[in-house]
């Protein structure tokens, strides 16, 4: 089987991006999904559902899991799993802090911060297409 074979835990890159988009959306539900009118701030179900002492903290724990499992079955190397998985660790603990573990929860953004590091880390291995086009642009007036 060669670097290039695809299996159910190594999906062919089409489904890398599909993956990351859902994932993305995902986190940007979790993290950023509604503006607080006054101080436009941005706010997640993962602040709101944190309201709820102890279960609204672990259940955003177990959906940012799920975004660093999925990491996990893109290829993503032990080390970017490891610091994936410690963000959602320090958002879940310091999270569970009343009121001010709320705060922090909705400045944090780990689904936010997670999703971005699995995209930079497929677009320098060549796992995905670049999302933006490095460089600097020139206006070129004819």
């Amino acid at each position: 089987m060669g670097p290039g074979d695809t299996t159910p835990f190594r999906p062919k890159p089409d489904d890398r991006e599909a993956t990351l988009l859902r994932l993305e959306a995902l986190a940007h539900l979790m993290d950023s999904a509604f503006l607080i009118p006054g101080i436009n701030r941005r706010v997640g179900m993962d602040a709101i559902v944190g309201l709820v002492p102890i279960i609204g903290d672990v259940a955003g724990m177990l959906i940012a899991s799920y975004v660093v499992n999925e990491a996990r079955r893109l290829g993503a190397p032990r080390w970017l799993v490891a610091r994936m998985m410690a963000n959602v660790v320090f958002d879940g603990a310091i999270g569970m802090v009343p009121l001010a573990g709320d705060l922090f929860d909705a400045a944090f953004k780990a689904n936010r911060r997670n999703v971005a590091l699995l995209r930079r880390h497929l677009e320098k291995t060549g796992g995905l297409r670049p999302n933006e086009i490095e460089g600097t642009a020139v206006r070129l007036d004819g």
